[in-house]
């Protein structure tokens, strides 16, 4: 990286934290602009906890999708026992075995999908205490 660079984007960075020291005390020491600017993150909130819902939702929705391909390949892939082969699937429950990639894949998700539902949560139990 650059020196200029760098300096650069300190003296950014110093301007951005003086600048936002310099709202919040102007915020603190005026009720009304700190009734407006709590409002306006409130509404700010509201609208991300629906965006963020609606995400959720939309990857849940993937996932499940892409759960459900991944058995029907598997289902599709296994091989049909033989005309006159006796089935053993009653006495011997099935295994399924998934690619390490598809595996960790599906953790993944399911990962994302508790961390989002978590976050969520958080989100609407601040929402109504506030």
């Amino acid at each position: 990286m650059n020196s200029n660079n760098l300096l650069d984007f300190l003296h950014a960075g110093f301007q951005v934290s003086l600048g936002a020291t310099t709202s919040l005390i102007e915020t603190l020491q005026d009720p009304l602009k700190r009734e407006e600017t709590l409002s306006q993150l409130q509404l700010e909130l509201n609208q991300r906890v629906r965006e963020w819902a609606e995400k959720g939702e939309i990857t849940e929705q993937e996932a499940r999708r892409f759960i459900e391909q991944v058995l029907r390949q598997q289902s599709s892939s296994s091989p049909s026992p033989a005309a006159g082969t006796p089935s053993t699937t009653a006495t011997t429950p099935p295994t399924t075995t998934t690619s390490p990639n598809v595996q960790l894949e599906i953790e993944e998700l399911t990962t994302q999908i508790a961390a989002i539902r978590t976050e969520l949560e958080a989100l609407r139990n601040s929402g109504s205490a506030s």
